[in-house]
This record gives C-alpha cells, structure tokens and sequence, in this order.
C-alpha cells in the first residue's frame, strides 16, 4: 500500500473549513469548495441519516482528518442516533497536524476538543464509550486486511481516490465492503469514477448517482 506523506498542511476550504494539503502528492484530504460541506453531504446525509435507523453500525475506510467521526459523534449529542463506529485508519495523523484543523471550534462545539484529539489519537483497539450515545474503536489496519460479515450499516468509503491509491478501488475490496455490510446496508463514497461504480456493481451493488456535494456533479452510494 503507497504511504501517505508528512507534508500534509492546513489549507482553509470555501466554506470556511480546513482540510489538509500535500504538495509532495498534490492532493486534498477534502474538497477546496467546503471540507465540513462536502463530508455533510456526502457521509452524513447520504450515509448515516439515510439508513433511517436509531442504532447504526459504521465502518470509516480512511479516517484521516476525523472530520466524519465528529460530524456523526454531533448527530449523536442531538439526539438523533446512537452509533458504533469503526475507523480503519493504518497511517494516523499526529496530534499536532489535528490540532491546526480546529474543527470543534469552527463547528461551534469546543467542549469537545479534547475528548475529540484523545479517540484520534488512542493507540488501543478497543471501544471507547464516549459521551452522546457513541462508540468508537480505531483499528490499524489496510482495507484490504479487513474481513467481517455483515457487521455494519453504512460504510463512509473515503480513501484518497483511485488515482492517488488504486489499491483501495480494486473489485476485492469492494467484495470485503459487500460482505461487511448488512442487507440493505449503504456504501457511499465522494468518488463518481465511471470505472469505480462499474467494480461496485460487479462486487454485488446496487449503485446510483446522486448529486454530489457543493464544486461536485455527483456521488455514488452502493445498496447490499
């Protein structure tokens, strides 16, 4: 698997959120259009709210920047769902690069600043009960040494894309992906590649277009 580079920097999106940037691999851990923008539409309400359960299982492939976690531990202080989240995540951030994206406090949560860096940044495998109705373990692993059956919900597929990390974008991947979800279970995904929804379809999806988020045409989102 490519190892992500060190050079990843804060770079302030249009909405007023940041993402990081390597120059080294001129990539973006989000959308310059709004970082907090794009993972709401794509992740939160294509993915979580769309499963239209109280009590979701979710599985995160890449959880980089932990902007998906917060945003979905948020759903939870409010109320509206009680989450076990799973973050596959083999190359984690340092603290300090987390702690230049001030995400809890531009979302107007800072009390969870703290607890927030501290799931980021735990070294067990364990679930961590934290507070909102939500579960969190944080394994370090490769997608492609993942293997479970039908164990969650939603799947936020959000690797770097299939250009910058093919590997992650291959059909057995997206075969460990089927099998891991439940039937009826989503996977959605920022990426609308032509070629990926073809390897979804062939890995047991039911695929669609939906209108991607704000500087995006569209989306996938994969039905078991």
């Amino acid at each position: 698997m490519r190892i992500p580079p060190t050079d990843f920097r804060p770079y302030r999106t249009a909405d007023g959120s940041y993402t990081l940037r390597s120059e080294l691999w001129d990539v973006f851990h989000h959308s310059v259009v709004g970082a907090v923008n794009e993972s709401t539409h794509v992740f939160i309400k294509a993915g979580l709210e769309a499963v239209e359960r109280s009590n979701v299982d979710v599985l995160e492939v890449g959880l980089g920047t932990g902007l998906n976690l917060l945003l979905t531990w948020i759903r939870c202080l409010e109320g509206k769902c009680s989450v076990r989240y799973t973050a596959l995540e083999p190359f984690p951030l340092p603290v300090a690069t987390l702690e230049e994206l001030r995400y809890c406090e531009d979302l107007a949560w800072p009390g969870l600043h703290e607890p927030f860096l501290g799931l980021m940044t735990c070294t067990n495998e364990n679930w961590n009960e934290v507070t909102g109705g939500m579960n969190f373990r944080k394994l370090p692993l490769n997608v492609s040494d993942f293997d479970q059956n039908e164990a969650y919900d939603v799947i936020y597929f959000d690797a770097f894309g299939p250009n910058t990390q093919p590997e992650l974008w291959t059909l057995e991947v997206f075969q460990r992906m089927h099998r891991a979800l439940r039937h009826g279970g989503l996977l959605v995904t920022y990426c609308a590649k032509g070629s990926v929804r073809r390897t979804m379809q062939t890995a047991g999806f039911d695929v669609e277009r939906l209108q991607g988020p704000p500087g995006k045409r569209e989306m996938l989102r994969g039905r078991k």
